[in-house]
């Protein structure tokens, strides 16, 4: 069950919201190895379509850019390339996602990334009250602002949903 109110110690994401003076909440749950959105939704009671999965993907010249995703769908990486411009686009494996990103998978934020990489936002998540989505650890998200996606990580809307 979700241990509400618990207090994670910082991560690069955390510091980075702290940092610009960003307001979030805690919602930490047990993680469970290729659970995913399905699994911590239902552990802390919010509906998947309001839990963002933050997928590190690269081009055809194999340079990264992060996708921000509804918990319940599924990215068409034919759409985001032509929307971006790119000929493909295709998830990056683990090791490559963690070396772009520093963070590990299960617990890759787009807030406080390694490099500073391009990131694109389904459009109907900018239209939400408010998100989840991962705080930089396995098992912790952070509840934002959609806004702050933009504001702050100038995120391009795209329509990419399956």
């Amino acid at each position: 069950m979700a241990k509400k109110g618990t207090h994670v110690s910082e991560t690069p994401a955390t510091q980075f919201l702290r940092r610009h003076g960003v307001s979030f909440t805690e919602h930490v749950y047990d993680y469970v190895e290729h659970g995913g959105t399905e699994e911590s939704s239902r552990q802390l009671g919010v509906p998947e379509h309001q839990v963002i999965k933050t997928l590190v993907m690269q081009d055809e010249r194999a340079q990264p850019l992060i996708v921000l995703m509804h918990g319940d769908k599924q990215v068409s990486t034919k759409n985001l390339a032509r929307q971006i411009g790119s000929k493909s686009v295709e998830p990056c494996k683990p090791d490559v996602a963690q070396r772009h990103s520093g963070y590990m998978v299960g617990g890759t934020s787009p807030f406080g990334t390694k490099k500073d990489l391009p990131v694109y936002v389904e459009e109907s998540v900018l239209v939400l009250p408010s998100i989840r989505i991962n705080g930089g650890r396995r098992g912790y998200l952070v509840g934002v602002s959609p806004s702050v996606l933009v504001e702050l990580l100038n995120a391009k809307s795209v329509n990419c949903a399956l």
